[in-house]
Formats: C-alpha cells, sequence, structure tokens
C-alpha cells in the first residue's frame, strides 16, 4: 500500500511531540495535529534558516533577505524578525552575535523528504520506505507561490533530487515484484516533467517488467510526439529499441518443451516409454548395432 510522503515521514520520525516546519504546501508550523501561528513578517528569516539545513550567518541573512536599503536598515530587520518569533509560544530559532540558527527540536518536512531521497537513491532504504510516495506531482513542489532567487535554487535542488529518487524507487519496486507500485513512481516522474527522458524510460521499464508492452509502446509513441512538438527532435535510439519489437513468440524449439510436460494424469517420475522407433533413435545407433550382434543364447 502507497502512504502520502510527507506525511508518513513526519508521523514515522517527530510525532506529536516536537514541532514540524512545512515547507510543502507551507511554510506553517505544526505541533502534533495543532498549527501554531508564524509571525508573516518573520516566515521568511525561519524558511530562509531551514533551507540553509539549520544555521546561517546573521549578515549574510540580512543582506539576502532586505537587500534594498543599509547594511545597517538590514540588520535592523533581522532583530524586528527575531524579536518577532520570540513571541511564538514555542522555541523556533535560536541567535547570537554572530548566527541564526533552528531550534534543535524543530523538524523540517523537506530535511526529512531530503533523507528519505538519499536512502532510495543509495539503494538501502528501510522497510517503510519502499511504501512512501508522493501523493502527485504537486506534492513536489517547495514553497509554491516563492519567486525569491534562494528558494527557487532549492526548490530546483530538491526536486531533481526527488525525481532521481522515483526513478530509483519504480526499479526497487519492480526488484521486490510490487510492479504496479513501481509503474505509480514512475508516473509520478513523467508527470513532474514529462520531457525528462530518464523518468519516459523508468516507466517504459516498468510497463515491459508488467508484461503490458503496448503500454510501453504507447507511451513512447507518446513521449515522441511531446518531444517533436517541444524541441524538434527524436527520443534516444536506446529508448526506441525497448519497444520496437513485441515480445517473441515461442518457437519450434519452445514447442517441444511445452508438449513435453506430463499431461494431466501422468506421474511425471514415471513417463510413458518411447515408441519403439524413437527408443532405438534416442539410443542412437551404436546401441542399436550392439542390440542387433547380441544374438541370445
Amino acid at each position: 500500500m502507497v502512504v502520502e510522503l510527507t506525511e508518513a515521514l513526519v508521523e514515522r520520525e517527530v510525532g506529536d511531540a516536537r514541532p514540524v516546519l512545512h515547507l510543502f504546501s507551507g511554510p506553517f508550523v505544526t505541533v502534533g495535529r495543532r498549527r501554531v501561528s508564524v509571525p508573516q513578517g518573520s516566515k521568511r528569516l525561519l524558511v530562509f534558516v531551514a533551507l540553509h539545513r539549520g544555521q546561517v550567518d546573521r549578515a549574510h541573512a540580512a543582506g539576502t533577505l532586505w537587500p534594498t536599503g543599509s547594511e545597517f536598515r538590514a540588520a535592523g530587520n533581522l532583530r524586528s524578525a527575531l524579536w518577532r518569533l520570540s513571541r511564538v509560544d514555542l522555541p523556533l530559532l535560536t541567535a547570537d552575535s554572530c548566527h541564526v540558527a533552528l531550534d534543535h527540536n524543530l523538524r523540517v518536512d523537506a530535511h526529512l523528504v531530503g533523507e528519505w531521497a538519499a536512502r532510495i537513491i543509495g539503494g538501502h532504504p528501510s522497510e517503510t520506505d519502499l511504501s512512501y510516495q508522493p501523493s502527485g506531482a504537486v506534492a513536489l513542489d517547495l514553497l509554491p507561490g516563492w519567486y525569491e532567487d534562494w528558494a527557487l535554487l532549492e526548490r530546483e535542488r530538491l526536486r531533481q533530487r526527488m525525481l532521481h529518487a522515483l526513478e530509483a524507487l519504480s526499479r526497487l519496486l519492480i526488484s521486490a515484484g510490487r510492479i504496479s507500485e513501481g509503474v505509480e513512481a514512475a508516473i509520478t516522474a513523467v508527470a513532474a516533467d514529462p520531457l525528462r527522458e530518464s523518468a519516459q524510460r523508468t516507466l517504459i521499464e516498468a510497463h515491459l517488467a508488467e508484461g503490458n508492452w503496448s503500454e510501453g509502446r504507447r507511451q513512447f509513441e507518446n513521449y515522441r510526439v511531446l518531444l517533436q512538438r517541444e524541441l524538434g527532435i527524436e527520443p534516444d535510439e536506446r529508448l526506441a529499441a525497448l519497444v520496437r519489437c513485441p515480445p517473441q513468440r515461442l518457437h519450434a524449439d519452445d514447442l517441444r518443451v511445452a508438449r513435453s510436460v506430463p499431461s494431466a494424469g501422468q506421474d511425471p517420475a514415471h513417463p510413458r516409454p518411447l515408441p519403439r522407433r524413437d527408443a532405438a533413435r534416442s539410443n542412437g545407433p551404436g546401441m542399436a548395432a550392439a542390440g542387433r550382434r547380441e544374438a541370445p543364447r
């Protein structure tokens, strides 16, 4: 069974006791099922520190978040944002004269998802990791509606990591015999980036693993048309080779093997004897000649 990725990781890794900063479909903070109010003017600082793995230089944060005006004014805006966050009923950030950092109890959903992706890509997932998938391509969007350079860069970094993870997840699921879930993971990767050839290859291979050559062929043709329309190019020849020919039918040798399978009611440990003519042929000419030379006494 597939479980929604972000919610499952938060529940498994955090539980109800610690606060969580949600950057997918966020930002907002929760403790268990309760949402904590965060001052609107301080959210950018909280998110900026979270995306920089929990600690940043004060001057760097102030200059990036408030680039217009003087350094003195930017530093004042930073102090104001920190003061507003200190009014929240649980600690979110800590600060000294040089750095701003996340509070050690605060977890970030983007960090949990990144760690999950690393386990999948590295090929050493936990038993439950294989049951987690994003609920759709939209679920891969970090900080939707944020267009600042530092947010866009981190969004693209995590997006690429997740696409690699979904492709690896599909292959792991197929190797484990969970082919339908592998198809679903590949579909999510294709929906997130339809022009990505590695995602298309993963989906086509998943269809072929399921024995659905026609589905794989149809997916390839759709991708070929898309590439022609958007970029004016053809898919890689190695991708085309996957679906060029349908699965091979049984050859004559395969049919002979199939006919040799014992019929219903026949004991495979005591096969029926061959006809006399076939027995001589199977024993070879030497054995047949030896039989002729031995006359009964």
